[in-house]
């Protein structure tokens, strides 16, 4: 078997964290399973893949475009996992994912004919995100919402854990009702619920290939993206002292960008702040939505030594807006803890072109 799988899904569903908990899953029980990261900044680290590989999982990134338009790159990718015994590859995909189905799985069967075994399209999505699609209050994000639903072979809603039981049926059954082509399936990737379902779901199902009109391109498209905009910064920070916290360093860094986004009356659907000292600690901060929570996915366990940093960061936010937001937060609070920083890269990008 060599299955390849694309992860679709809105900022925050969860892609990185299913990927991350399903190869490790699928490695222990079913066969030797990797995962790729693909985003579009050009030679950037991004903090999935790097936070993937901490964590010990099989996982590489492909930068600089999306995985739409190097078919021949992830072909070589593809193959080169599969010739080192590699039975499942998963992937995430920049852009939201909308024409993904058109572009990755359609691009290669028609480039590369019969080579690879593609698993049912998967898309990821939250309560949150069904909460706003039931109630018509998915503002300017809801053609990306549902589009992505509609092009699905297999929808997840993931953290299926913060629902009780009458909200998950609820939920599953609405999916089951909107996108009846999809099969549609409950997982907990935090707690491992469901891991077993979605592996039996890629290994025994194969994509439709159907090729539903989503209007890519259009009106509502470009609307949709033409709000968003994505950030990367990457640095090292010396630090000045045997007693830094990392993460409350993290927490005060997401909570600035939150305080910086809200006060200019936008919106950040994802911050993803991971930070790792050489000795290999490391410590992981997310932010999904302005209004939300931010979540310790990983803590440092003891006071850091010199730290390298990436953020990552997607916003319904002009690109310049973003970038003096970002930059302000990571030089005000690191002044606050006396770290001496070394910038190595800084790239935004404007979505909608």
């Amino acid at each position: 078997m060599k299955k390849f799988a694309v992860f679709s899904g809105f900022l925050g569903s969860g892609k990185t964290t299913t990927m991350m908990a399903l190869t490790k899953y699928h490695t222990a029980h079913h066969g030797k399973a990797a995962m790729i990261s693909n985003d579009l900044g050009h030679g950037v680290s991004l903090a999935d893949d790097r936070f993937a590989r901490l964590s010990g999982c099989s996982a590489s990134q492909i930068t600089d475009d999306c995985i739409c338009y190097v078919n021949e790159q992830l072909a070589d990718r593809l193959n080169g996992y599969y010739d080192e015994g590699y039975e499942l590859v998963v992937s995430d995909i920049p852009g939201f994912g909308v024409g993904a189905l058109e572009h990755v799985y359609h691009g290669l069967a028609e480039k590369f004919p019969g080579q690879f075994e593609l698993a049912p399209f998967t898309v990821l999505v939250e309560p949150k995100t069904v909460e706003l699609l039931r109630s018509g209050q998915g503002g300017d994000q809801e053609y990306l919402y549902n589009t992505q639903l509609v092009e699905a072979d297999l929808v997840v809603l993931n953290k299926c854990d913060l629902l009780d039981k009458a909200g998950r049926k609820a939920d599953l059954t609405w999916l089951k009702e909107h996108y009846p082509p999809a099969q549609v399936i409950a997982i907990s990737a935090r707690n491992g619920e469901g891991l077993e379902e979605l592996s039996q779901a890629l290994i025994r199902g194969q994509a439709s290939m159907r090729r539903p009109d989503i209007g890519y391109g259009g009106e509502a498209f470009r609307h949709a993206m033409g709000r968003i905009s994505e950030y990367y910064i990457q640095y090292c920070a010396v630090v000045c002292c045997n007693d830094f916290d990392g993460n409350a360093y993290l927490l005060d860094m997401a909570r600035a960008v939150q305080d910086g986004i809200r006060e200019a009356g936008q919106l950040i659907p994802h911050l993803k702040l991971l930070a790792w000292e050489p000795e290999g600690d490391f410590g992981k901060v997310d932010l999904i939505g302005t209004e939300r929570e931010i979540e310790v996915t990983h803590r440092f366990e003891r006071p850091c030594a010199d730290i390298a940093v990436i953020l990552n960061a997607s916003a319904a936010c002009p690109v310049d807006m973003l970038e003096e937001i970002l930059v302000g937060a990571m030089n005000s609070i690191s002044d606050e803890y006396q770290l001496e920083l070394t910038v190595f890269k800084k790239e935004g990008l404007a979505m909608g072109g």
